[in-house]
């Protein structure tokens, strides 16, 4: 139960990052939505303070704020504002993340800088930030967390072949949680990745040539909202360092019937990326 819990989660405005922090509302948590979109868009659904209604008629408590994560002091106000409000941080979950599916030719500098802005410096930067707060926490005996959607580092060529700028963005975000979870371990802070399985379907999803028209072939991003929800609700000692798949989260509470996350129930469902 996250009930009284304070969680920071990195674009969760709309899709997975939604889901999380609405699973975690249904127990009573403070949920702190950390995104850049403030105003609708027809083709992205999904602002901070449609997500804020969201999550405070689920249960929660919400502080919907406007932070680019690439910007250190955005961040940092960020945090601060955050600790104010509700009395520290708890969990940061790090879900905030750029995408393209684009071979080297094929991808403008600006896009290669987003990525590594928003997925490896904006990872850091709000680990950084959070981390004070976490420590504190962990010395309250509250249990404190680093959840990072994050893959597994799976070295095959393959995996490099056809978006080299994205697999180094996201293997860098699978790096900070390497590196955290042993540096700060002693301190009592786990730090830890989960990775869908499947292909989640979210708003940002639907806009990628060639994924759109296969939906159906996709699980909900509630099925990874419940998978972070049973690794961040685990009592005793903090596992630290794992690189968590979701269903896999699920089977070790019981949980073995995965039809109800399915868009389309009974239809083949597309494997996602770096999963051999």
């Amino acid at each position: 139960m996250l009930q009284g819990k304070t969680l920071f989660i990195t674009g969760a405005s709309r899709g997975i990052g939604l889901a999380i922090a609405l699973r975690a509302a249904r127990d009573g948590a403070n949920i702190v939505i950390a995104a850049k979109t403030t105003e609708p868009n027809p083709k992205l659904p999904g602002t901070i303070h449609s997500a804020a209604a969201e999550i405070e008629r689920a249960g929660g408590a919400a502080l919907p704020l406007q932070v680019d994560i690439r910007n250190e002091a955005a961040v940092q106000r960020a945090v601060e504002l955050a600790s104010t409000r509700f009395g520290g941080i708890d969990i940061l979950v790090n879900n905030a993340s750029a995408i393209s599916l684009t071979g080297t030719l094929a991808t403008p500098m600006k896009r290669f800088d987003l990525m590594f802005g928003v997925n490896v410096r904006g990872t850091y930067a709000c680990s950084q930030a959070c981390l004070p707060h976490l420590i504190a926490s962990a010395a309250a005996g509250r249990t404190p967390h680093i959840l990072t959607l994050a893959p597994p580092i799976n070295l095959r060529p393959h995996w490099f072949k056809q978006h080299v700028a994205y697999t180094m963005a996201k293997y860098g975000m699978s790096m900070c949680v390497i590196g955290m979870a042993e540096e700060f371990r002693d301190a009592g802070v786990a730090v830890n990745a989960l990775w869908p399985r499947t292909i989640i379907a979210t708003s940002a999803l639907a806009m990628i040539p060639g994924i759109a028209d296969r939906l159906d072939n996709c699980r909900r991003p509630e099925i990874l909202a419940d998978a972070a929800h049973a690794i961040l609700s685990r009592d005793g000692p903090q596992a630290t360092g794992n690189f968590y798949i979701d269903e896999d989260v699920l089977a070790q509470d019981g949980v073995t019937d995965l039809t109800p996350y399915a868009v389309k129930p009974g239809a083949p469902l597309l494997p996602d990326i770096f999963l051999d």
